[in-house]
């Protein structure tokens, strides 16, 4: 298993997207994405999906040359028509004009419309604390999650990620998670790895519990914390799909498929700015003191350094490697 630098894997990535029909300033936005979901070990958003990427340039699914458009219809709404392209540099092209937007009105949504899929939504909401906002994002995904009580798939793992500045350029905390108990790459990794998953990830096309990764592909992910979970999924839902324009759950073809339909996914996004109350991190200065009373406590993200080395297996590099040439 090789020991990579981020630039080697930031590099390659580029040269791989690049080399399938991407324009190089589109290149240069995803892979900086793949780089930072490495860095922090999300493997499931950053070379893992380097290959679906690659397929779906040379296939058309998605477009690695369009340039998205920036609007601003309300002072407080932007609005980015990705163009069916990557979600990455269509953030790129409108975060400015959100900023500003928020600086201006105190609060502002981002809507990303008819976009590819932003893959680690966290990597967004991070941009947004970076700038000294709050972030708030949300999208949907295709279906595999069913109503509690039920068994027909209603709507994806729709993720929700949250990101507050310390007041000093960084970030305080954040946290990027799915609206189920666990996101639909684990279960497609143990299926792959030929292990079994814990029960409560999942139910079977009947409705039962199982812990069997295929009769939980075949059958849906389970909300976290039941109907407290749907509720937070349905939340991410409405406002991916009803604000940006985008395809809702049920109508969401196979994000990995290598032919097909684009994706048309809407991310939407709120950015807040924290300096309108005069209040906020004082208060969240008592909020973290609070946390660290207990010495194993910690704030989400909190202390979280990325790595500069990464181990990655040799199959997958060895598929990086090939698709770069």
């Amino acid at each position: 298993m090789p020991l990579l630098s981020l630039d080697d894997i930031e590099a390659t990535t580029f040269q791989a997207l690049s080399g399938h029909g991407a324009d190089d300033w589109i290149a240069h936005a995803v892979a900086d994405a793949v780089r930072k979901a490495e860095a922090v070990g999300n493997r499931i958003c950053g070379l893992y999906y380097l290959e679906s990427y690659c397929q779906q340039l040379t296939s058309g699914r998605v477009d690695g040359r369009v340039a998205p458009v920036v609007t601003r219809p309300k002072p407080g709404v932007v609005e980015v028509d990705a163009g069916f392209g990557f979600a990455q540099p269509a953030f790129a092209r409108g975060l400015p004009e959100a900023i500003a937007a928020a600086r201006a009105c105190g609060t502002a949504s981002l809507a990303i419309c008819h976009a590819h899929t932003c893959t680690s939504l966290g990597y967004f909401t991070a941009q947004i604390a970076q700038a000294g906002l709050i972030g708030l994002g949300l999208t949907n995904a295709s279906p595999i999650v069913a109503p509690p009580g039920g068994k027909s798939r209603v709507i994806g793992t729709n993720p929700i990620a949250f990101a507050v500045p310390d007041g000093q350029g960084g970030i305080a905390m954040q946290f990027d998670q799915s609206t189920t108990t666990v996101a639909l790459g684990k279960i497609t990794m143990a299926k792959a790895a030929g292990e079994r998953i814990p029960e409560g990830w999942a139910i079977d096309a009947d409705g039962a519990p199982t812990t069997d990764p295929e009769a939980a592909l075949a059958g849906s992910l389970v909300s976290m914390g039941g109907y407290k979970g749907w509720g937070f999924g349905l939340m991410a839902e409405l406002l991916a799909a009803g604000m940006t324009g985008g395809t809702v759950s049920r109508n969401v073809k196979p994000l990995k498929a290598p032919t097909g339909a684009p994706h048309d996914l809407g991310q939407y996004y709120l950015l807040i700015d924290p300096d309108v109350s005069g209040a906020f991190f004082d208060r969240m200065a008592l909020v973290a003191e609070g946390v660290a009373l207990d010495p194993d406590a910690r704030m989400p993200g909190q202390n979280t350094r990325p790595a500069e080395y990464v181990d990655v297996p040799d199959s997958l590099w060895e598929m990086v490697c090939n698709l770069a040439q």
